[in-house]
């Protein structure tokens, strides 16, 4: 089908059209996209989903009264099939500009009467056919349609075709485009990446369509509903690969305008949505392996990356990792390859397209030298959480947006079981408690947090799709599934997901469907009993935001649940149809003993066996396996603190973890005592396991933020010096004086937290450790004696310690480095120095491209942000530069809602909360697009922390006082 539309004769002279004015249409092209912002500015639902957008959405939209007013497509068409040519230049014209020119056709079915047809489109410079901007063909035996107007919506992303009669129901069409785009280094789309190799500079032709970006590439129903199949066709130069979906079935030399390219044919995609496309052009050269079942495996990188090995791990893993899920699935991998590539530029840290994975080089690259444990682990969960996708999302996809949590969730679940399955040692499921539940535990706790699944009308703009990928989704979204399957058992869960994936495969679903097969698993399996259906149980916990804080009396065996909220009395909860009650799945222990699974169906209850006296104690969700925070009557609590005291490994590595977290939190919410929380970290000197060092650090480090600008801080470091030279003197002995390394994986972590909570403690010894090791570098650039495990810290405690010598020596360690986890270890520590001046250049730096990365700028600005000299610098500069910083980040970037967090996380002052809202205000013309939710939050965060320093600061003071001597 591609190649008989691509040589058609009105499709040879349209071709022709295109190269003649290619020239003077990029140039319309790109001054038309600036007239488009410009004329935007201001006006409502103008959130755009690429960074070049500039929305503003005031607070009482006008109601759209026309279909093309609308965000959401109409559902009078459905497509079937496309043909999709595209031909990327990877020089720049003579404007300097680099283009993309292409042609697509899509064969849709007419589902309701009608005579428009709407197709999303944005940022294509179309060609003209009679004045219209398509063609549209009958493919059945319906009257040939005629196309009346034409016309372009740039706020709702639309290509509009106005018919002189409606189209006929159940009738197929053909509509038929060409146009020219810039591939523009925005990450967004058919986008260009750049980097250099053997001091020549090179340009990769690259995709990010997730999620309203395929529409910038070609005009097509970019809707997850509208799944369809794609022919792709890529025309590329001769010494160049192209890669897509699908496996290469023809290649072939040509002469195109004159000028020599090789066409290659992709095979036909399975029916997906469309953003799940990929199309790659680049120099890059590859690893290849097969498995068993003729499944070809292939890792793209750079060729010195794949020449110095650093696709060797990924290779290896991917493999074994497929091989699981296809078990736990009970579903074959549907397709003929597994393509996954390391991209120089890339916004998200991966992308689970279907067949042709992308990766930051960060998150795909490992190199057996130079890389530590941590890059190994990150490449490992990376490629877990999206090999996951190849079924839950691309085989079976969410209806719409609002539903996200049910893609990423369930990614960010079972990249654990992944992952754990590819590197048993590691202890890997243990760790989303850290990583996901701890982490999402604090946005879940505000009163501007979200439920997990939104009402579709609430997810319309890019702007409110980018939005929806935060921490609920993915994070929340992991934690729950993750009690489910703790309450149902892994097996029952496995049995309902095979059910599910079978069912619907290459079709769309809405969460029920998912409860429904579960709901019918558990049926099948007598011996598991759940108090209520799947559906009336996880309703609560994925259509109300938040999550319940349990509260056992251990003298009367009473028990009661109650909403979480970090700062209640200042919040009003915003109403809830199950009015903040769930079903809590409560497993417990008492005095060591595993207690029979107890579920709180109420508000109040009370459980005899609760009840205890003299030196029993209870403990209440066992390894952390619900999704909530518990409280105790304070004799318990003692018994507890007693335990961890005088015998911490009685309770698992865990649950010392969730003592440790829900105390802290629980203080914060005013619900114990400030000094009870802290009271947990007493035993942390005879601690040696990472996990609760790591939930320990955490909770510490917003004491960290909320005092080091006061005389709190001194206190506080002296204490966290007695704590923690037990721990450094452990791995100094452990490690043969720093010379060896620990041989546990977690252990290899909590070194890392020796060394550099004990540098910033001032521990003895640890800061000469510090300088000497970055000096013998500096001394010897070709010889880095620096661990990659301990070199993040190494680097940023020698900056810290340093100036301009040690500061301009990783910068050019940095421009120099060919490893990217090495380049980014070394961005982060250039944002450590104390130095003002040299924090202010680093800013600026941020800003040009050639410094900087685009995909970068945001989280450097953020990594300034944690250094309490850089605070108020980034502070500054993106109050002075929001209006630029907006432009060229905002809109779609998921990063995004990341630096409005990373910048006000020290905010505790009435001042800076006045700065804060005043920011807010001065902005609102400008817009906040994705970021718009984390504003909210920090606001709320900001008033909740200025409250907890003035009803805590004496208390913490006397108690760190105290407890350092």
């Amino acid at each position: 089908m591609g190649k008989v539309y691509y040589i058609s004769k009105n499709v040879g002279l349209g071709l022709l059209v295109l190269a003649a004015i290619a020239l003077a249409t990029i140039i319309a092209l790109s001054v038309a996209y600036d007239k488009e912002r410009a004329k935007n500015r201001g006006r409502p639902g103008d959130e755009e989903a690429d960074s070049t957008a500039v929305p503003s959405a005031p607070t009482t939209p006008p109601t759209p009264k026309d279909p093309w007013d609308h965000y959401r497509l109409p559902d009078s068409l459905i497509p079937i099939s496309y043909n999709v040519t595209l031909w990327p230049r990877l020089k720049p014209n003579t404007n300097g500009l680099y283009i993309f020119s292409g042609q697509s056709s899509v064969q849709f079915r007419c589902e309701k009467e009608t005579d428009l047809v709407i197709i999303h489109c944005n940022k294509l410079n179309l060609t003209s056919f009679n004045g219209h901007f398509a063609r549209l063909i009958a493919l059945s035996d319906a009257t040939e349609p005629s196309i009346l107007k034409s016309w372009l919506v740039v706020k709702t992303e639309f290509l509009v075709l106005q018919l002189r009669s409606r189209l006929t129901v159940g009738a197929t069409y053909l509509l038929y485009t060409e146009f020219v785009g810039e591939l523009a280094d925005d990450l967004g789309g058919f986008y260009r990446s750049e980097y250099v190799e053997d001091g020549v500079k090179k340009v990769v032709a690259t995709s990010q369509m997730q999620a309203t970006y395929a529409r910038k590439t070609f005009p097509c129903f970019d809707e997850p509903a509208m799944k369809a199949v794609f022919n792709v066709i890529i025309f590329h130069d001769r010494d160049t690969v192209a890669l897509s979906n699908g496996r290469e079935i023809a290649s072939k030399d040509l002469i195109r305008d004159g000028v020599p390219v090789r066409m290659t044919t992709f095979e036909p995609t399975k029916r997906m949505s469309t953003y799940l496309l990929a199309f790659i052009v680049s120099d890059f050269t590859c690893i290849q392996s097969t498995q068993n079942n003729n499944l070809l495996i292939r890792i793209w990188a750079r060729r010195k990356a794949i020449d110095d090995k650093q696709g060797e791990y990924a290779l290896n893993v991917t493999g074994p990792i497929l091989q699981f899920y296809e078990r736990y699935y009970n579903a074959t991998y549907p397709l003929s390859k597994s393509d996954q590539i390391a991209l120089p530029d890339f916004n998200a840290g991966a992308m689970e397209n279907w067949g042709l994975i992308t990766y930051r080089e960060t998150a795909l690259l490992f190199d057996p030298v130079l890389s530590s444990t941590g890059n190994k682990e990150r490449v490992n969960s990376v490629i877990a959480h999206e090999l996951a996708h190849m079924w839950f999302g691309n085989l079976v996809t969410l209806q719409w947006w609002n539903d996200l949590w049910l893609n990423e969730g369930f990614a960010s679940y079972v990249e654990y079981l992944g992952a754990d399955y590819a590197e048993p040692t590691w202890s890997m499921k243990d760790q989303i408690i850290l990583y996901d539940m701890h982490r999402v535990f604090a946005v879940d706790a505000l009163a501007s947090s979200h439920p997990l699944s939104r009402r579709e009308d609430e997810v319309n703009s890019p702007a409110q799709i980018s939005e929806m990928f935060n921490t609920i989704s993915y994070s929340k979204g992991a934690a729950v599934l993750r009690m489910l399957s703790e309450f149902l058992t892994e097996s029952v869960f496995a049995k309902g997901l095979s059910t599910y994936l079978n069912t619907f495969a290459f079709k769309n679903t809405v969460y029920t469907d998912l409860w429904d097969h579960l709901q019918q698993a558990v049926r099948n399996t007598p011996d598991i009993h759940i108090p209520h259906t799947v559906h009336d149980i996880m309703n609560r916990w994925t259509l109300q935001m938040g999550f319940p804080v349990v509260t056992v009396d251990t003298k009367t065996g009473s028990i009661s649940q109650k909403h979480f909220l970090l700062d209640p009395e200042s919040v009003v909860e915003r109403p809830s149809q199950f009015n903040y009650t769930w079903y809590v799945p409560i497993k417990w222990m008492k005095t060591g003993v595993e207690q029979q699974q107890y579920w709180l169906l109420q508000k109040t209850d009370t459980h005899r066996g609760m009840r205890v006296s003299g030196g029993d104690w209870v403990l209440l969700n066992t390894n952390v396996s619900g999704y909530f925070r518990v409280n105790y009557d304070l004799d318990n609590w003692d018994r507890l603190l007693s335990l961890l005291n005088n015998n911490h490994k009685t309770l698992s590595v865990l649950n010392r973890a969730q003592i440790i977290d829900d105390a802290f939190n629980l203080a914060r919410a005013n619900m114990i005592n400030t000094t009870l929380a802290l009271r947990t970290t007493k035993y942390l000197s005879k601690e040696r396991d990472y996990i609760p060092w790591e939930s320990a650090l955490r909770n510490l480090d917003y004491f960290i933020l909320m005092f080091d600008r006061t005389e709190v801080y001194g206190a506080l470091q002296a204490y966290l010096k007695k704590q923690v030279q037990p721990l450094f003197e452990y791995f100094k002995i452990k490690t043969a004086n720093w010379t060896k390394v620990p041989e546990g994986h977690t252990d290899q972590y909590n070194q890392i937290n020796a060394i550099g909570l004990g540098c910033n403690a001032d521990v003895p010894g640890c800061r000469d450790l510090i300088k000497g090791w970055y000096r013998q570098w500096m001394e010897n650039p070709q010889h880095n004696p620096i661990h990659p495990n301990l070199k993040s810290t190494v680097y940023c405690r020698a900056i810290a310690f340093g100036g301009v010598e040690e500061w301009d020596f990783a910068w050019k360690m940095f421009k120099n480095a060919t490893l990217a986890s090495e380049a980014s270890r070394l961005r982060a520590a250039l944002a450590c120095t104390k130095a003002p001046w040299l924090l202010n250049r680093y800013l600026e730096y941020t800003l040009d491209p050639t410094k900087i990365r685009k995909q970068d700028a945001t989280s450097t600005i953020q990594y300034v942000a944690r250094n309490v000299v850089g605070l108020p610098l980034a502070w500054n500069f993106i109050r002075a530069k929001w209006s630029y910083i907006f432009q060229e980040y905002g809109g779609g970037m998921f990063s995004f809602s990341g630096l409005i967090n990373g910048i006000t996380r020290r905010f505790s002052t009435d001042f800076e909360l006045q700065e804060l809202k005043k920011f807010k205000e001065d902005n609102l013309q400008v817009g906040f697009g994705s970021g718009t939710m984390a504003l909210e939050q920090a606001i709320e965060k900001t008033t909740a922390n200025i409250k907890w320093v003035k009803e805590n600061r004496a208390h913490v003071m006397k108690w760190f006082t105290e407890e350092s001597t």
